[in-house]
Formats: C-alpha cells, structure tokens, sequence
C-alpha cells in the first residue's frame, strides 16, 4: 500500500518551507527513519524521515519548491510494490501462463524494469510502452489515451529550459522513469556552450546547432548581468531576518540610549576564578553569564522591559527567557536561555556554549527559538565599539554589548586607564518611557561594576 510523505507541522507561525535537498531519488530502497529530504524554513531546517521501510517511487516537489505545512512532498511504497527480477525459465511479465517462453536471444534478456511517472504498472521497455499505451513510436512515452504530451520533466527543468529556449525533446532524463530534471538541463546547456565534439553530439547532423544562451534583458533602468556579477537567491532564513528586522522598525516606536560600563570588576573577578571555575564545571567563566544575571536583576526592577503589547493589551511576564544572539552562517539566530533566573553561572555559561554550537552545526531545533522575552546581542565579538541593536519582536527590550577598550576616565579626579564597554539599549517607547529605559541601563551598569551586588540580586 502506497504512503504520502507530508510536510510536517513546522512550529509555532511556521505555514511553509522551501525544499533544500533531496538525499533520495525514485526508486531508491529506504528504510525507516532514514532522512528522505530536508526543508529550510524561516528559523531551522527540518529532516524528513521515511515513516517506513520501503521504495521512493515519485518525488512531487523537486528542490527549491516552496511547500505549505500537510502538504505531499512524495510518494513511497512497500518494498513488496518494486518489481521483481524474472527467475530463469519463467514467463515474462505480460504473457499468459503455460505458453512457452521464447527462447530466441533478442527476447532471452528483458529490459530493465521501470515505471511510469505516475507510478503506474511496470513495463519492461520504452517499445512496449509505445505498443501498450496506445501506439507510439518505439522509444517514446504516451498517455493512455494515445496521444503523446511531450517530454515528462519538472517545473524546475521546463521553466530553466524555457530560460535557455531550450528544447527539452533534446534533454536525456536521468531519473528511474526518464523524466528530466533542472540539473539535467543545466548539463545540456552547459555542454552545447561547451567547444570541440563533446557539444556537436548534443544534436543531430540535419539538426541546426543550438543558439548560445543569450542573458536576459534587465528591466528598463537596469544594468545587464555581466561576468563581473552573481545572483544569488537569499536564503529562506535570510529573507525572513530582512522582513522581521523591517517590521521590527515599521511596527515599533524604537529609541536607543547608551551608557559605558567600567569592566575592571568582572575581569578581577574572572582572573582569580576562572581557573577553579572551569575545572569545577568544566566549562569556561565568560562575560555572558554576568550580563545575563544584570540584566534579570534590572528586568525585576522594571518589568515593563520584559513585556510585550497584544492589541490594546501590555503583557508583563514574570518569567526571564533571555534570547542570546548568536551569529551562524545564514544568518544571526536568537536560541534562548529559559528560566534564566532560576540558573546558576555555571549552567548558564553551559547552555549558552550549547546552543552556539547547534546554531552553528544548523542543528537548532524550533523549541530552542521560542517564546524569549528579552535579547541580549554582542557585537564586541566582532570588534564593534558601538551600535544600535534593532527589537526583536515581540519584545520590547534588547540590549547591546560591545568590545571592550582601555580608555582614559576620571575616577575621584584621578584620571585612570580602565577596560570599558558602550551598552545600548534600544526600546519599544510605546510603552517603555525615557526614563524608564535609562533608569534600566543605569542598573544593569549598576550590577555589572558591582559584582558582589549582582550575586546577591541577579
């Protein structure tokens, strides 16, 4: 019995995604819980297992298609639907028993087993198509009806084709069934560009030589595409950071305010126990775990940092899921730290180790993504000395870290060399006032010059 392989329920907002790679092709032996494909979607890509052993005998959405959630990505049969080899001295498929088999040596090897593209009864060679479906020439595929509808290829293929006016009748598929796919063309037009013979047997001698590609023509105003160019397609998750950060400033009335913090404490403290705090937790003491304890200690003092408005509503949330921002190579990702409040430094510093590795393996999964109520971003990772981080909606706070650099300040009117870091942090002031959102940076600068005070309040 045949089974739909279904796009599955992609979390929370997720209606669709765009299919990556196919690890299977048609007519490949699978077995359960083995990776048929894998989608990207807008946060995570996602694996596709077999629900069951059996043969991939049609694939309905070929690579770069966008599919919604429940939709039929393929379809799988038992392994008991894949034809079997005819034994010695048995009849062929097709020929009524008890008739002798002929044992003249043009029939005594029968073609290869395949099926049609709609997954239909085997037939053993491209002429026995022909004579069975309806008459059609030795070598070609017809409808049942008897009336031929040209080359079978995927939408992929015939819009690539239709790009190079190329005539897919002149493209050889290479898939179970014969039918042409978009690397199967890209091949021909690659090979008909190409010089010397390779190119010429391509077509037939009456044939005319296929006219080279032509780039198309840019859009009135546009330059047209030169060697000197590259167009390549944005990542699904890179058209989705490009919308949300531009929601993000359409949707929200957002302010930054800036303050400096004096690092000399934190590094104090991290010189004379980093050592010993590794080896107790065999995990490093980094910057992270301090500002994440800062930055509680300062939501608890105004919670309408930890908020989000619904409609007419502001919704306070007495929970701190703080967002780390974590740069991966498609793009920046947001896992969060649950219940962070609730954490020591050690199982902070931990988790947050272990979700920069699965971001940057690109083995994230939905859950680690969800439902953060403040972010923290680092950009001194990177060398930045100041910057204005953009909200991550829904949230209405998200704070900024920077490199740190040894400056020259006044302390009791002494000037002074000290390690010191610009924090910024940027507010939704529909409801996070002024004073409100300096008052919270004061305190998080507060925390993170007294570590003895972040202990007791973080």
């Amino acid at each position: 019995m045949g089974i739909e392989i279904r796009v599955p329920a992609l979390g929370e907002s997720i209606v669709d995604a765009v299919v990556a790679r196919w690890l299977k092709k048609e007519g490949d032996t699978v077995q359960q819980d083995e990776t048929l494909v894998e989608l990207e979607t807008d946060k995570v890509n996602v694996e596709v297992p077999a629900p069951q052993s059996g043969v991939l005998q049609k694939i309905l959405h070929e690579e770069g298609d966008t599919v919604a959630v429940g939709e039929t990505l393929a379809n799988m049969g038992d392994s008991s639907d894949q034809p079997a080899a005819q034994p010695s001295g048995q009849p062929a498929s097709g020929q009524p028993a008890g008739q002798p088999v002929n044992s003249a040596p043009a029939q005594a090897a029968p073609a290869p087993d395949f099926k049609n593209s709609d997954g239909g009864a085997a037939i053993t060679d491209r002429a026995e198509a022909g004579n069975n479906w309806g008459g059609g020439p030795a070598g070609s595929l017809a409808q049942p009806n008897g009336q031929h509808n040209g080359p079978l290829a995927t939408p992929v293929a015939k819009r690539v084709a239709a790009e190079h006016n190329i005539d897919l009748g002149q493209v050889k598929g290479s898939t179970l069934a014969g039918r042409v796919t978009k690397d199967d063309v890209l091949g021909y037009v690659n090979s008909a560009a190409a010089p010397g013979p390779t190119a010429a047997t391509q077509v037939p001698a009456t044939a005319p030589a296929p006219v080279p590609a032509q780039p198309k023509a840019a859009a009135s105003g546009q330059a047209t595409t030169d060697s000197r160019e590259e167009r390549v397609r944005l990542s699904r998750r890179r058209q989705t950071i490009a919308t949300r950060l531009v929601e993000a400033q359409h949707n929200a009335a957002m302010l930054t305010t800036f303050n400096e913090v004096d690092m000399t404490g934190i590094m104090e403290v991290r010189s004379r126990r980093k050592e010993a705090f590794k080896e107790r937790n065999q995990v490093s003491l980094g910057f992270m775990s301090f500002f994440t304890k800062a930055v509680i200690g300062a939501l608890k003092s105004f919670p309408v940092l930890n908020a989000e408005i619904q409609g007419s509503d502001m919704i306070l949330k007495r929970h701190y899921d703080i967002g780390i921002a974590v740069g991966a190579e498609e793009g920046l990702v947001v896992p969060v730290v649950r219940d962070a409040d609730r954490k020591s430094f050690a199982q902070i510093e931990r988790e947050i180790s272990d979700l920069a590795k699965k971001a940057r393996s690109n083995s994230l999964a939905l859950s680690d993504l969800q439902g953060g109520t403040f972010t923290i971003t680092n950009g001194g990772v990177f060398g930045s000395l100041l910057s204005t981080p953009i909200l991550n909606a829904p949230q209405v706070g998200i704070l900024g870290m920077h490199k740190i650099q040894e400056r020259p300040v006044a302390i009791k009117g002494q000037v002074v060399i000290r390690p010191m870091m610009y924090v910024a942090l940027s507010y939704d002031h529909r409801i996070v006032d002024g004073s409100g959102a300096v008052q919270f940076l004061v305190r998080v600068k507060e925390l993170l010059e007294d570590p003895e005070a972040l202990l007791l309040e973080g």
